[in-house]
């Protein structure tokens, strides 16, 4: 199998040599699932969460294997931890919802009393599953999980930047030949995705908006639904009222946790004029105080560019936005340590919306502060963006929290506190503008991706009044 040469975000070395399946095994992959996924079915909804919950017992016994795998695919620690503790949690949850969820409800009657009906779901046999380097294990399975437990066989290919934590999980999965004959993980560039698209009944999609397109025409194309959740421009919003230290500390984990390179980081951020030189005064000194993981990856709180082709995005965005009169008040470069690359986490002032830094999605450990002078224009600006996934309003008045929250353009809004979805998944939502398209991949009713539902109509054995007279 052809090997390909993968980067080490910490020293920029090439460290690791990635299996490519190349179309052909990609499709014997497919074979293969489809088949697995029979047996997968039958066994039921117990049965699959019998056989999660044995895999989520292997995984917890490579807890050390997987963090160090992490570390290597990432260049972080701090985020490892959580990102695990996070991935077995929501095999706990699923498991633990999914019978409810899946139970047959009882025949509902119609407006004719001969006919009732009941309710069947046909999860879709075989689902992909494209996913990204900045979580690498938890973004592999969220989408993968649910559609396990609705009796899906699903096919995986992670990002080819983050690929060693692949074989961590597959020696989990050997474990448990059920779930191993139902799951499947395919590493490659992107033309393995390509072929997995090809192969699927169902793709989810986890990624940029260009590549998101892509995927969302092959699949338009085969006539198979894509569930896409792509990127984000997120706004927080800071009044005059709220507890601007809490705001402060809340924005600066929002925006810099996992060195911004999350699509619900923080990524802009309006106060209200009244307070604007004292949050930002605030924000900056709390932002000044995380530090590098350089060279000791579990000391600081900043990890690595993940990716090396996202620096010079980086460096592009800050050139404009200085161009154009920002200022940072607080680091604003791009560095390196020993060929690996870190962003200096920032907060920028005097940013305005025709600066890239504002407008487009840069995943990175910058957060610039624009004022604003009434709510009307808070919300304005806020929505003055081509993205909608997430966002964030302060204030004390949780009347005016909530008025804002409902006249934001995106799919979910942390109140007096930031980016919550990376942990609460309970609550359903979906995207707006270009953060992405289908149904909602958080709370209960994110399974129903993964099925269809079939209605059976019965007839209690009398004829019915619109039949011909014969």
């Amino acid at each position: 199998m052809e090997k390909l040469p993968t980067r080490n975000p910490r020293s920029g070395a090439v460290d690791y040599q990635m299996p490519v399946f190349a179309p052909r095994a990609v499709a014997a992959e497919a074979a293969s699932l489809r088949e697995g996924q029979i047996a997968w079915l039958a066994a039921g909804v117990d049965g699959r969460v019998q056989a999660m919950t044995a895999w989520a017992q292997a995984m917890r016994k490579r807890r050390s294997e997987m963090l160090e795998a992490l570390a290597a695919d990432t260049g972080r620690w701090s985020e490892g931890e959580i990102e695990f503790e996070a991935t077995l949690g929501a095999v706990a949850r699923w498991c633990q919802q999914a019978p409810e969820l899946l139970a047959a409800g009882p025949d509902k009657a119609t407006a004719l009393p001969h006919i009732r009906v009941a309710q069947g779901r046909v999860p879709y046999a075989l689902v992909g599953v494209i996913s990204p380097w900045n979580f690498p294990l938890l973004l592999s399975l969220i989408d993968a999980l649910p559609a396990l437990l609705a009796g899906c066989a699903v096919m995986v290919k992670p990002s080819e930047v983050t690929p060693r934590f692949v074989p961590v999980l597959n020696a989990a999965l050997a474990e448990v030949p059920l779930l191993r004959e139902a799951l499947r993980f395919v590493t490659g560039p992107g033309s393995t995705g390509e072929a997995l698209i090809d192969q699927v009944d169902l793709v989810c999609f986890t990624g940029s908006v260009s590549t998101g397109r892509r995927v969302a025409e092959q699949a338009a194309r085969r006539f198979i639904p894509a569930q896409l959740e792509l990127g984000g421009k997120d706004a927080a919003l800071v009044f005059a009222d709220a507890d601007l230290d809490l705001a402060a500390k809340a924005l600066a984990w929002g925006s810099m946790v996992n060195a911004g390179q999350s699509c619900m980081s923080l990524e802009r951020c309006y106060v209200e004029r009244t307070v604007f030189d004292r949050f930002a005064a605030l924000l900056a000194e709390h932002v000044a105080g995380l530090q590098l993981n350089w060279p000791d990856i579990r000391a600081g709180a900043i990890g690595p560019i993940i990716a090396a082709p996202q620096a010079a995005l980086i460096r592009r965005h800050l050139e404009d936005a200085y161009a154009k009169g920002a200022r940072a008040l607080t680091g604003g470069q791009v560095v390196e340590h020993e060929g690996g690359l870190w962003c200096q986490p920032t907060v920028l002032v005097d940013a305005t919306h025709d600066m890239q830094i504002v407008r487009d999605e840069t995943f990175a450990p910058i957060l610039p502060l624009i004022p604003f002078d009434s709510e009307a224009e808070a919300v304005q600006l806020a929505n003055d963006s081509a993205y909608g996934l997430s966002g964030a309003v302060f204030t004390c008045d949780e009347a005016r929290a909530m008025r804002v929250a409902r006249q934001m353009k995106a799919g979910a809004v942390s109140i007096n506190d930031a980016s919550l979805t990376a942990l609460i998944h309970e609550g359903g939502k979906q995207s707006f503008g270009l953060s992405g398209l289908g149904g909602t991949r958080m709370g209960a009713k994110s399974i129903e991706r993964f099925y269809r539902l079939q209605a059976y109509l019965i007839n209690d054995g009398r004829p019915s009044p619109w039949w011909f007279a014969i």
